[in-house]
């Protein structure tokens, strides 16, 4: 004879835990049937009971996220039982880190190569007697963030930022020598 509930299969939980799955099941709406594993690994590490009590105190638009983050540790603790999810969030800090070592070099590589191609003597505005200073590699990197305004340490030159000053300017011709955008280095 034919069980009544044939049609409606039981929920993976309550087929795992070999109970009849009621009506009211907390669990058949987080954990269906053809995701058994999924209940698998959380059952393993958190326990059905500690779930149950979990789901029962929480808001029912709380539960799915809960369910969620549950099985999600849970998977990650089956994978690496020492660590779980606290190796994963490690593993991506030094991969992060690596990736922020690998952009400053970069930038290193970039503000040296621009340094490079700073010509060694400044355009000179006509009428004023100043004398350039030698452009050692220091007083290079100050004239290179001088030139694309380089305060915070961006790369990119503001549009209408000249590297010069014209004569016809209201600045005065002093402004060139007076190191400005040194930017602390």
């Amino acid at each position: 004879m034919a069980s009544s509930s044939s049609y409606n299969s039981p929920c993976a939980a309550c087929k795992l835990l070999r109970r009849k799955c009621m009506p009211g099941c907390i669990f058949a709406p987080y954990f269906p049937p053809e995701e058994p594993q999924k209940f698998v690994n959380v059952h393993k590490i958190f326990g059905a009971s500690n779930v149950t009590k979990l789901l029962n105190e929480l808001l029912p638009h709380q539960r799915e996220d809960a369910v969620n983050s549950l099985a999600y540790e849970a998977e990650a603790r089956v994978r690496d039982p020492v660590y779980g999810c606290v190796g994963a969030i490690a593993f991506l800090q030094r991969q992060v880190q690596r990736l922020q070592k690998e952009l400053d070099a970069a930038n290193a590589d970039l503000i040296r190569y621009a340094c490079n191609d700073i010509p060694t003597g400044l355009p000179q505005v006509t009428g004023t007697s100043s004398v350039q200073p030698p452009l050692t590699p220091r007083n290079r990197l100050a004239e290179f963030n001088r030139r694309v305004g380089n305060e915070g340490g961006g790369f990119y030159q503001l549009p209408g930022a000249l590297p010069y000053s014209f004569p016809w300017n209201d600045a005065s011709s002093g402004d060139m020598n007076d190191g400005g955008g040194e930017g602390g280095m």
